[in-house]
């Protein structure tokens, strides 16, 4: 059971197990930031060394996994979440705005901009504690995910489907 903890062995298990109509879709990982240096949430809050260590964990697990598209909110922790994986790979980290021009969280507008412009990807999110259960809502996962203030160690895999709902998978790392 051990290897099942692996998320690449589970990704790819995954997309043997899917109808081959499905496995033209594009696939979403979702992560919350790594761990950051203080409790503060102002943008500019670096990682600190755990989170830096467990964002080149992050790399190392998905340098195979065909990312091919990565994006962060413009904050310091998530774009320090995101660098390894964007160097290892010679990618540009792209921007999102994780809330509305009314300043509330609304991630309708990312799920339509990868839906548009990354129908074939698989895709890289790095989000924050309040937006990741909004964002895989709005790309179609029908579970309730919830991510306490200190909780750093979930991958979510979610691989988005024509008819039915998105599959979700939900690994620790």
């Amino acid at each position: 059971m051990r290897l099942l903890q692996n998320p690449r062995v589970v990704t790819i298990l995954l997309l043997l197990l899917l109808p081959s109509s499905a496995l033209a879709q594009r696939a979403v990982f979702v992560v919350r930031h790594a761990e950051k240096a203080s409790d503060s949430n102002d943008p500019p809050v670096p990682l600190s060394a755990a989170g830096s260590e467990r964002a080149r964990r992050l790399a190392s697990l998905l340098r195979d996994a065909g990312v091919s598209a990565i994006y962060s909110t413009d904050t310091v922790r998530t774009r320090e979440t995101a660098a390894p994986l964007a160097k290892l790979l010679r990618l540009e980290t792209r921007l999102y705005s994780a809330t509305g021009s009314d300043g509330k969280v609304d991630l309708a507008p990312l799920a339509r901009r990868l839906a548009s412009e990354n129908s074939g990807d698989i895709v890289l999110v790095v989000g924050h504690s309040n937006t990741i259960a909004p964002l895989l809502s709005a790309l179609g996962a029908k579970e309730t995910v919830e991510i306490e203030g200190d909780d750093y160690d979930n991958l979510f895999l979610l691989i988005p489907r024509h008819s039915g709902p998105s599959l979700l998978l939900r690994v620790h790392f």
